[in-house]
């Protein structure tokens, strides 16, 4: 059974949110502050932690900071409505997903198992050489890309920022993000460069640049690659070169 550290210094909610993973069939443990928080997550193996950024003797920030320098544990943060720069800082040091207070059982259900899903993806992912989102076909080992079984040409760039995102269905990525990943760099002022790459490659992989289908924009925050299509591994296309 997957077992689930839920990190919340609101008893109540913490105590309901432990019932509600039960009946979703996860074990959980409940820690009130951020040390104690932090000392479970690096003794125990869990499969998802739920961490509020506001917690008395070490903030969600800080805690999710340190566990990212040991462990790759998936994150969700819960924060408040007006965390906007938190939510930001969470992704950026690590957190997989983040749920705004307040929030409702089934959504926050529905991103503990999208994470999982992404997370028991991915160890998939890495050991295989294609991946297949219904009409987008990507080779990564022969770095070949196709909408339609028509081969499309990328820059490099372009074709990272894609693999980057579609071996990580959901996660969001800021601009600061993927200037650090992508292209190793970090300051606000390339922040164009990213906003230019991801409209070029939508250019390419959309039909409908007014409501993309793989490249998502979160409002405020940055892109994800969309979670609700499900990766197809391995499969042999026949791409129009």
């Amino acid at each position: 059974m997957k077992r689930i550290l839920i990190i919340d210094d609101d008893q109540s909610l913490s105590n309901l949110l432990k019932i509600n993973v039960l009946n979703h069939g996860y074990e959980s443990e409940i820690a009130l502050d951020g040390a104690k928080g932090l000392e479970l997550a690096l003794l125990h193996d869990y499969s998802l932690i739920l961490l509020d950024i506001t917690l008395p003797r070490l903030d969600g920030i800080e805690v999710c900071k340190r566990i990212r320098l040991k462990k790759q544990v998936p994150i969700i943060m819960l924060t408040g409505k007006t965390d906007e720069l938190n939510k930001v800082l969470s992704l950026e040091l690590g957190a997989d997903d983040y749920v705004t207070k307040p929030f409702g059982v089934r959504e926050l259900m529905a991103r503990i198992k999208a994470v999982l899903r992404r997370y028991e993806y991915d160890t998939t992912m890495k050991k295989n050489k294609t991946l297949i989102f219904e009409d987008l076909y990507i080779n990564i080992a022969k770095r070949i890309v196709s909408i339609n079984n028509s081969k499309i040409n990328l820059s490099p760039k372009e074709f990272e920022l894609l693999t980057l995102f579609a071996n990580n269905p959901g996660k969001i990525y800021s601009r600061t993000n993927l200037l650090q990943i992508i292209w190793g760099y970090n300051f606000k002022g390339y922040s164009h460069t990213v906003n230019s790459h991801i409209n070029r490659l939508r250019r390419k992989v959309e039909f409908d640049m007014a409501n993309p289908k793989y490249i998502l924009t979160e409002w405020g925050i940055g892109y994800k690659f969309n979670e609700a299509l499900i990766p197809r591994l391995n499969e042999q296309v026949s791409v129009i070169i």
